[in-house]
């Protein structure tokens, strides 16, 4: 027998320890009792998850069609722990005020957090928001490795056994990218996943954590299923837990139990296997390893990684050193840590400084920076020359042909989240392909995936991605990005530079005022889209810098699905000029406290595709300013981050 089993043996002492802080807040009352109250509460509740996330039959196609070149960790032999029968519990509780998710699930500070049941609560709510297809079920379960993950992971295998899952699989040490638990769940057909992470926020036991859930096909849950979630939390009375369950998620491995007689495994797996196998389905990984040894060039390619002690560090030492024979030099900050090192893993020029500064001063040919979940990056070219996202998803568009997952499986439509500058749309219309704009958040791109009407998609917050999964790819995009120059045979800047003599060039930027007071910049939105709405604004004309904008039309952006029919309000300011120019100020739903207001900045130039962005823009940045008020309502005189 290759498999080996043992006996996992509980004392009183662990059960103690196990708990914590949370053992003094567990009131016990009967399981027949816990099993009642919870029936009662999903039949006054009637949620039913068929109808809040995607469907599994056009996913179950996919999967099977791909069935035979895929195949799961998860089904690798892997040493085996059994152990005793244990008993769910029903613990008394009390809802918690603003456990809303936001574009991206719920995030606060970790004090927040920690708080008695906070936690498990708004996790028995997300289980609950599932109805009847939790029972049974798989999940997926895994984190960036910031400050309280382990211990949330540790929890929510506690929860889930309690309340009918049948199958956990959970990253080693609590640890994997957001796009590695979108490829799971869609490769395990697994109900969904929680995502434990607050993406490129910073970490640490002062700063923030998150929780949000990807749903059947990989991706974010769509507004119904949070929508769902937080009326639960609203309501919630208790949460179920199988309190003496343990479960050591730092070795690899199965492990069995038996919950109220029925049968529930945590299968801890490999956090970088799954997903590699995955980059190597889509790319030609031996010749990218041959351009990056300089096999063809002569010359190795010369790259800066930087995983920003994020999750992505394994990833990182996985794929660029050993699948394609990089160096040790050209990765850096590759363990992940509880803080990110110091750090704040947000790949943008002010929080990726040291990287734009050690490839403006030294000889690399490309320079990538990731967030702290994996799902964002950022890409840089010789002496720190920038690449835009919006251009960035235009160029890889341009260029689809470099990747063969995209020969064998066509070119579909494109996608934008509204505030990105239209450099694809422009790709879109040359190729003949169709172009969406959507609001802001990964999960709008999901249906018109799951519908074949789109292969590729991006958002100006440094998020590129495919149909591959349904989740932003930071990793993805750079392994995208040296395919584009290994089939081009040219460097970043002049890939950018004869894309932009094709297409022309939408200059674009982003000012970002960070933790601003709620009220005042609730004010500022509620005045602007009255002034902009109002009658006499479109045809008005705005000049500065011996520039004059009239304006062609002027909203608070909204979406319907064109798939679901689903409609999103209210997304976004948004003020389109004649000449293709457009200023968008939207408040982000992603900060963990206060407010953030975004303002982005997008000029179209057919001709004048080599100025300077930040003298090409000034004008319209005087102008949005103006039209805004932002300086007044947010007491701010600069922006936070400029990108």
């Amino acid at each position: 027998m290759d498999e080996q089993a043992y006996l996992l043996i509980h004392t009183p002492q662990a059960l103690l320890m196990s708990e914590g802080q949370h053992a003094p807040m567990i009131a016990l009352i009967s399981v027949v009792a816990a099993e009642a109250l919870v029936h009662r509460a999903r039949l006054s509740v009637g949620v039913e998850f068929a109808s809040l996330c995607p469907t599994r039959h056009s996913i179950f196609n996919e999967r099977k069609r791909r069935s035979s070149s895929w195949k799961s960790t998860s089904s690798r032999k892997t040493p085996v722990v059994s152990s005793m029968s244990l008993s769910a519990e029903t613990v008394q509780t009390t809802p918690y005020e603003g456990q809303k998710p936001g574009t991206s699930g719920l995030r606060k500070k970790v004090k927040v957090f920690v708080q008695p049941n906070y936690t498990e609560n708004f996790v028995q709510a997300t289980l609950s928001a599932n109805g009847a297809a939790l029972t049974g079920s798989t999940l997926v379960v895994g984190g960036d490795g910031r400050y309280y993950c382990k211990e949330a992971a540790e929890l929510i295998v506690r929860i889930a056994a309690a309340n009918g899952v049948s199958k956990l699989l959970v990253g080693q040490n609590g640890i994997l990218s957001t796009p590695a638990v979108s490829s799971l769940i869609r490769h395990n057909k697994a109900l969904g996943g929680i995502v434990l992470t607050a993406s490129h926020n910073p970490g640490g036991p002062e700063n923030d954590f998150g929780i949000k859930f990807n749903c059947e096909n990989g991706g974010p849950a769509p507004d119904a299923f949070t929508n769902s979630i937080h009326k639960l939390t609203t309501e919630i009375k208790e949460y179920k837990l199988v309190r003496g369950l343990q479960i050591d998620i730092s070795k690899v491995g199965v492990s069995t139990f038996d919950i109220a007689g029925k049968p529930f495994t945590v299968n801890v797996i490999d956090s970088v296997a799954d997903y590699l196998r995955l980059m190597e389905e889509i790319f030609d990984m031996a010749k990218l390893k041959e351009f990056v040894s300089g096999k063809v060039t002569g010359k190795p390619l010369k790259m800066r990684i930087d995983a920003m002690n994020g999750v992505t560090g394994p990833y990182v030492n996985e794929i660029f050193l050993k699948s394609l024979g990089a160096s040790e030099s050209c990765v850096v900050h590759t363990t992940p840590l509880p803080d990110f090192g110091g750090l704040h893993p947000d790949p943008n020029l002010t929080y990726a400084k040291d990287l734009v500064d050690t490839v403006a001063q030294g000889d690399y040919d490309i320079g990538a920076a990731f967030d702290g979940d994996g799902d964002r990056n950022m890409i840089i070219g010789q002496k720190a020359f920038f690449v835009t996202p919006s251009d960035s998803l235009a160029v890889i568009a341009h260029y689809l042909e470099a990747i063969p997952y995209f020969k064998r499986n066509g070119v579909q439509g494109f996608a934008r989240s509204m505030p990105t500058a239209s450099a694809v749309d422009l790709v879109g219309k040359k190729l003949g392909k169709e172009v969406f704009e959507v609001p802001t958040g990964w999960k709008y791109f999901g249906n018109l995936m799951d519908a074949g009407r789109l292969c590729l998609c991006g958002e100006e917050s440094f998020g590129t991605g495919s149909n591959h999964i349904r989740e932003k790819d930071g990793i993805w995009a750079v392994l995208a990005w040296i395919s584009v120059m290994q089939h081009t045979g040219k460097g970043i800047e002049d890939i950018l530079k004869q894309h932009w003599s094709i297409y022309g060039r939408n200059y674009f930027t982003r000012y970002d005022y960070e933790e601003c007071a709620s009220d005042p910049c609730n004010e500022m939105m509620d005045t602007m889209e009255k002034t902009i709405t109002a009658a006499g604004f479109v045809g008005k004309s705005f000049s500065s810098g011996g520039k004059t904008y009239r304006v062609k039309e002027a909203d608070n952006f909204s979406y319907t699905d064109p798939v679901d029919k689903s409609v999103a309000t209210k997304q976004g300011l948004r003020i389109v000029f004649e000449d293709g120019s457009r200023i968008v100020v939207r408040l982000s739903g992603t900060g963990s406290s206060g407010a953030t207001v975004r303002l982005y900045i997008d000029s179209y130039e057919k001709e004048n595709v080599l100025g300077q962005a930040s003298v090409m823009l000034k004008p319209l940045i005087d102008i949005a300013l103006e039209i805004s008020q932002l300086p007044k309502f947010t007491g701010r005189n600069a922006p936070t981050v400029i990108t």
